[in-house]
């Protein structure tokens, strides 16, 4: 399919950083002009592990939107030893919380309060499983003697596998997924198990990491792989597969932490989010099935109802700028300086 007009139901961003505070404030109307909804991630310092905190910081967002812009933060709760079964029957019953997020100690940004072994919590996971709160998984080990480029499939071995043996009623959303073998392994489960894929495993492999040098910007927790696995995840988020749907897993740094001796993790494109994805659908010749993987199947999966409003995106390209404020710093977002093809042109939910 082949077109200058795009008009779809409004998506939802199914994995998002906002941080707090002035960043916060810096970088919510970015996702808030794109999408209605975002599952927003925990992984702040002190990480979100109460429903009280969880509550708290949803207030923060909610009074951070721009004026004139609706917007409904999905909340999360941080998976921790000190998670209790008790929080997890009042996450279901606060209407506020829609899954729990396990990121394996040391893993990526702020996951040193995270879980090292999961068995450690296994009646946290069998209320979540009775509760029908879903578990959202950073699908990496950690151990230093695995290649950072297999970590992934380790975890999917070690991991991935046993808790689903384990759990099969247990809705479990794999997330960021960067492998062939991640698209393999969520391809052959049943209804209870999803993937998100963001943008910029789509459109980059690991070359861009040294594209003429070393390119901080583009590094990211799980790292870019292979061409072979981006041309699979694109395969995988094309395909109509109802278990694949966006997560931008969007995550603004400050320059300088960027540019660091030991640089952060993440790519931010919170900036021109569902225009890029446009560009990756149209590479794989399927804008036809954007507003399925954009708009629909994460609100079936987490059983929310599809949004309505709708969105409009025409081929007009424009330029990225170079950097956009992040409270007192700034961040350079994904495609800094340089053009994307797709625009928004109505957006009628803000």
């Amino acid at each position: 399919m082949s077109t200058d007009r795009l008009d779809i139901v409004r998506p939802d961003d199914w994995h998002l950083h906002l941080r707090d505070g002035e960043a916060l404030a810096s970088v919510i109307g970015h996702t808030a002009r794109r999408f209605a909804r975002a599952i927003v991630m925990p992984n702040l310092k002190p990480p979100v592990a109460t429903v009280g905190q969880a509550l708290a910081y949803r207030e923060r967002i909610l009074a951070a939107v721009p004026a004139g812009m609706t917007f409904e933060p999905l909340m999360t709760l941080y998976l921790t030893r000190q998670t209790t079964p008790e929080e997890i029957f009042a996450a279901k019953a606060s209407g506020q919380v829609f899954a729990v997020k396990f990121y394996p100690q040391g893993a990526t940004t702020n996951s040193a309060a995270g879980v090292s072994d999961l068995a450690t919590v296994y009646p946290v996971l069998e209320a979540m499983e009775q509760a029908d709160l879903p578990l959202l998984v950073h699908g990496e080990v950690t151990d230093p003697a695995v290649d950072v480029f297999d970590r992934e499939k380790t975890f999917i071995d070690q991991h991935m596998v046993p808790l689903r043996a384990r759990f099969p009623n247990l809705r479990v959303v794999f997330e960021h997924i960067t492998t062939a073998d991640a698209v393999q392994f969520v391809q052959a489960q049943d209804k209870h198990v999803a993937a998100t894929i963001t943008v910029h495993h789509l459109l980059l492999n690991r070359n861009a990491l040294f594209d003429g040098g070393v390119r901080p910007h583009h590094y990211c927790a799980p790292v870019l792989k292979r061409e072979q696995h981006r041309r699979a995840l694109l395969a995988a988020a094309t395909g109509g597969d109802a278990r694949f749907f966006l997560g931008t897993d969007s995550a603004p740094h400050p320059r300088e932490a960027k540019l660091a001796d030991c640089g952060c993790a993440g790519i931010f494109t919170a900036h021109a989010a569902i225009e890029l994805y446009a560009e990756a659908f149209e590479e794989a010749g399927r804008l036809d099935r954007l507003e399925g993987f954009a708009s629909f199947h994460g609100a079936d999966f987490y059983r929310l109802p599809r949004n309505t409003a709708r969105m409009v995106l025409e081929r007009r390209a424009w330029t990225v700028p170079d950097t956009v404020p992040l409270g007192s710093s700034v961040c350079v977002p994904m495609r800094a300086g340089s053009q994307v093809p797709w625009s928004i042109v109505d957006a009628s939910a803000g």
